[in-house]
């Protein structure tokens, strides 16, 4: 059964109209052609350049875990998520966690197995939270995107120093794109919302994503594009190689970077709009890039007919 915990969170969902002008974000496209054993010193200089000092800090690793098909290109690849682990530990983190709730499967733990990460994380039970039965806190939206007048999260989720959002490159048959922010619909708990969490689609898609953004302001961004999905994502599309992992503090940039990579206008993303609040924040002068040149690793990726439209050509 779910516990509650008592009182209640606010997170401010807009930005304020007289709010200084950002900084650029910096975003890195590194190559990574496999999923092999040099991903572990990828991940280790990616967390290093990006987070900085974690010594003492509790992190949680929030992968995207979906179906049973380990072959496919639907879930994060373990081998991403392990490296994450072990790069957190040996820098010093107090704790840390692997957490996921799936909005398709409620047996969690076979969906994990099925998906590599028994075989990869040693003792992944062990370190393994499912969101979907978490203990929750309710959060009002001091001003929010969406219908959603509050929202019940996991406190395992609100509690961590820095949440690390690490989905898989892929397009989404409704909102274009999945990527580091629309990940984040797997902390919505299923075991209040349901089996699929279709109270975040009839409060707008677009909208709930922003707000999920804004309701966890200590993010860091690490993308599985190594191989992600084209095509009628995020789950019945075609596996596409693109040999990249892209890194960063601020989601709305890294995923503004993944589009490019996958030829896809983020200005045409209507959550990446709604999130980044000012335009201007998409803009590639906005965000400072470092690795590889993303038309080095660019790939377009395949779109159904509905979303054509968002293709980048420039």
């Amino acid at each position: 059964m779910l516990a509650m915990a008592a009182g209640s969170a606010v997170f401010t969902g807009c930005v304020p109209a007289d709010r200084k002008p950002l900084a650029p974000a910096r975003v890195s496209v590194v190559r990574a052609p496999a999923y092999d054993q040099s991903i572990y010193d990828t991940v280790r200089r990616l967390v290093r350049e990006h987070v900085g000092e974690v010594k003492g800090r509790s992190i949680l690793l929030k992968p995207n875990l979906v179906e049973f098909e380990p072959e496919s290109s639907i879930n994060t690849n373990p081998i991403l998520v392990h490296a994450a682990f072990e790069a957190f530990r040996e820098l010093g983190a107090a704790q840390v966690r692997i957490a996921e709730g799936p909005g398709h499967r409620r047996n969690t733990m076979d969906l994990a197995d099925a998906a590599g990460y028994f075989s990869t994380v040693p003792d992944f039970e062990d370190n393994f939270v499912d969101l979907n039965l978490d203990a929750v806190t309710r959060v009002y939206p001091q001003r929010q995107f969406s219908r959603m007048q509050k929202i019940y999260l996991p406190n395992v989720a609100l509690s961590a120093d820095l949440l690390v959002s690490m989905p898989k490159m892929k397009t989404h048959h409704w909102v274009g794109a999945t990527l580091s922010m629309k990940n984040l619909f797997g902390v919505v708990p299923s075991g209040i919302y349901g089996w699929p969490k279709n109270v975040l689609h009839w409060a707008g898609i677009e909208e709930c994503i922003a707000d999920l953004h804004a309701a966890f302001p200590r993010q860091f961004a690490l993308v599985d594009g190594i191989v992600g999905m084209e095509g009628n994502g995020p789950i019945q599309g075609t596996p596409k190689h693109v040999g990249a992992i892209v890194a960063g503090r601020d989601p709305v940039a890294v995923d503004a970077t993944c589009c490019r990579i996958m030829k896809i206008d983020p200005m045409k993303i209507r959550y990446i709009r709604l999130a980044a609040g000012d335009p201007e924040r998409l803009t590639e002068g906005r965000i400072q890039q470092a690795g590889e040149a993303i038309q080095t690793v660019a790939a377009p990726f395949q779109l159904i007919p509905e979303f054509q439209k968002f293709r980048l050509e420039a």
